[in-house]
């Protein structure tokens, strides 16, 4: 492609300079207005500076790629609500063995999700998780932290929904789903292993020391573990669990009344016990008439004196088929919700269109629901399909410019993947890329040229190339804190932890993120297979 002409070009620049200072600094001084509004900044001067044409800023827009990243959240929000990733939370802690062991199963876990549920999503749900537990064991959190980050990164990888560029390689390259996840599944699964060498070997002294007294767990109530955890995947935020005020309220709406007995006990009793039908939740350890059951941390009293006759009182029997119904929809709502994201999974592996498919998961998950669908869509980030339709069209009209073609020309003879010294000089390339740029633009820069190049050798090698472009602008995510959004994600969540907070340095993220990226990526460009 030539130049465009000189004046274009230093518009077309200008432009691009302001989207990219805004994506990668979204607080500058002078302009403080974040990364979405940085976007559309970006692309209004590409066709206010007549870059490109308002037709083609349209066109540049990929409708592809906002379909998938919209169906994919709603996925997650409804997955969320399902206890999903309470569940794998729980499994941090299962049965664990120490440490060691405990870093091993962070690594685990968090690349396994990532791979399906997207990185981003995997960070935001399980660093209170690996919070809580790094406290309850008196353990330094900083270790099980960059493990969560780095692995979370590593395993999103694998699969085209596993973060944003992959979407954009898989719809730009067309290669299948199965085709990309066995591509990439090795290099991803022995990166993770490797990813836990280099951080046990770097912290094998500090989780080895045994802390003289260890903290009580802090056990949460079953209310209290739901709302604590409850983040929205795409806005990063998360409801904090019942404060006192909440508790009162609580308590009051259960109309129980206590009153110091004179053995200093208390002495509870039913509001309207006699003559009325209504139900009452009694405190854990009272017994009207020597008859309760305990239920979920609960007493339903069963009260066979309360209309004075000695018949028992119906509606609190219906109250307990209420209950047990109830139970039996929600645990039937959380089967339907797992067996529709399995098939959107399986559709993907069956060859589908991504995109539809999505869709097609996220609105079957709304009617499964069978309510107002608002909250639910409230939690997708429109700010992130923003962003991407302002990148679209300002990365459209930096390529417009020439100046990527004219680099990529002076780049190409010595890139070339047909043999080990082009490979290695590519993934250079796009890990400076990925961390100065960030790694979707670098993808929507580099991907078509890429592919192009290795497309003259034959097809096999231009899969390849799609797939190296997957693995290492990726894994380049985790040579900075500032390298991916799951890292400062995972930074801004443990540092904003009201319970368990903890502040991840950019110095201290960078002294493993150097030796991590290097190896791992190095290991991983051996194992891609196209």
């Amino acid at each position: 492609m030539v130049m465009a002409p000189t004046v274009k070009v230093i518009l077309g620049s200008i432009a691009f300079g302001v989207f990219w200072v805004l994506a990668v600094f979204p607080a500058v001084p002078f302009m403080p207005i974040g990364r979405t509004a940085g976007s559309l900044l970006g692309a209004m001067l590409m066709v206010l500076f007549q870059v490109i044409t308002p037709d083609q800023a349209y066109a540049a827009i990929d409708l592809q790629i906002l379909g998938l990243l919209f169906g994919t959240m709603v996925v997650s929000v409804y997955l969320e609500r399902a206890d999903m990733f309470k569940y794998l939370g729980k499994l941090l802690a299962w049965k664990s063995q120490g440490s060691k062991d405990l870093l091993c199963r962070i690594c685990l876990i968090s690349a396994i999700s990532s791979a399906f549920f997207t990185n981003d999503t995997s960070c935001v749900v399980l660093t209170e998780f690996v919070l809580k537990i790094a406290r309850q064991q008196n353990l330094p959190p900083h270790p099980f932290l960059l493990a969560l980050a780095s692995s979370a990164n590593i395993g999103s990888s694998a699969t085209p929904i596993g973060n944003p560029q992959n979407l954009v390689i898989a719809v730009q390259s067309k290669i299948p789903f199965g085709q990309f996840l066995f591509g990439i599944v090795s290099a991803m699964m022995i990166g993770i292993c490797v990813n836990a060498i280099i951080l046990l070997s770097m912290f094998w002294r500090l989780l080895s020391v045994q802390k003289d007294e260890e903290e009580p767990p802090v056990e949460a109530t079953p209310e209290e573990d739901v709302l604590s955890h409850r983040f929205s995947p795409a806005t990063m935020s998360h409801l904090t669990s019942l404060n006192s005020h909440e508790l009162n309220a609580h308590l009051e709406a259960m109309s129980i009344h206590s009153s110091p007995s004179v053995n200093g006990k208390h002495d509870y009793t039913l509001r309207n016990r006699l003559g009325s039908g209504d139900n009452e939740i009694l405190p854990k350890d009272v017994v009207v008439n020597g008859l309760s059951e305990k239920k979920d941390e609960k007493v339903v009293s069963r009260v066979s004196s309360t209309n004075g006759f000695g018949t028992e009182n119906p509606d609190l029997c219906l109250e307990e088929i209420d209950e047990k119904s109830g139970k039996w929809k929600i645990l039937f709502w959380k089967i339907g919700v797992y067996i529709i994201t399995l098939g959107m999974l399986v559709s993907f592996l069956m060859g589908l269109n991504m995109s539809w498919t999505a869709i097609t998961a996220a609105l079957a998950l709304v009617v499964l629901d069978f309510k107002d669908a608002q909250h639910c869509l409230e939690k997708v980030s429109y700010s992130l399909l923003v962003f991407f339709c302002g990148m679209f069209v300002t990365v459209e009209g930096f390529n417009r410019t020439g100046i990527p073609s004219a680099m990529w020309d002076f780049m190409e003879p010595y890139a070339q993947i047909d043999h080990i010294s082009g490979i290695a000089i590519l993934a250079v390339v796009i890990v400076v890329l990925s961390n100065l740029a960030s790694n979707v633009p670098t993808v929507l820069l580099l991907g078509a040229r890429v592919a192009a190049a290795a497309a003259t050798i034959s097809p096999e090698k231009e899969k390849k190339a799609w797939l190296i472009l997957a693995w290492v602008s990726t894994v380049a995510g985790n040579l900075s804190l500032l390298g991916s959004a799951a890292n400062l994600i995972v930074c801004e969540q443990a540092r904003r932890s009201q319970n368990f907070g903890y502040n991840l340095t950019f110095w201290s993220h960078l002294k493993f993120g150097v030796p991590s990226t290097i190896i791992v990526t190095a290991i991983g460009l051996t194992l891609i297979r196209a």
